[in-house]
């Protein structure tokens, strides 16, 4: 004899915004997403991330660091403060240890550099704590990488405020606009 059981109702799935301005990559992220269990909104600007988390809170988050001139930083603190239960993974292309640390003290649970596949976030959203047994690098930055972390540092100490950021390194703005377009130096 065979049960029929109905499909699954999608509010039984664990609710999942992303909030990146590359829609190719997040209607791919969300289909992944989708496979792996969750009820996804998609959305591409931090004013409609908001409008959808006011409407109904989401239990995860993926939020880009950069949308399109706009902070992802920004977001993660306005997700938290609107439901500190909220588990955020913040994503980017830009990766510095200044935003890195920005967007865990704002209250993002992990974050992780692209490119990034579903399996490397769901363990991102897994993790609750940190691993002490990390293995620190025998090597040093290159000049390179430190220069754009001190540059990342100056960018997050002034709220993304190029023009403020450029005077205070002493730099074109439009150098400063360069060199921040580029991706960080790999190590």
């Amino acid at each position: 004899m065979m049960i029929e059981t109905s499909p699954p109702d999608i509010n039984e799935y664990p609710s999942l915004l992303i909030v990146d301005d590359d829609e190719v990559f997040c209607d791919v992220l969300a289909k992944a997403m989708k496979k792996r269990g969750f009820s996804v909104a998609c959305l591409h600007t931090i004013e409609d991330a908001l409008k959808q988390a006011e409407a109904s809170s989401p239990e995860y988050a993926i939020v880009d660091l950069k949308l399109s001139s706009e902070s992802g930083l920004v977001l993660v603190e306005q997700l938290k403060t609107q439901d500190p239960g909220t588990r955020i993974v913040m994503l980017t292309g830009y990766a510095s240890i200044a935003t890195a640390v920005e967007a865990i003290k704002l209250g993002a649970t992990h974050y992780l550099a692209k490119p990034v596949d579903a399996d490397e976030i769901m363990a991102a959203f897994e993790r609750t704590e940190g691993e002490a047994n990390t293995p620190i690098s025998e090597n040093p930055l290159s000049v390179g990488r430190l220069e754009w972390e001190y540059i990342h540092r100056i960018l997050v100490e002034n709220d993304n405020n190029i023009s403020v950021t450029a005077r205070i390194l002493n730099m074109h703005r439009r150098t400063l606009q360069r060199k921040l377009a580029k991706r960080p130096h790999r190590e």
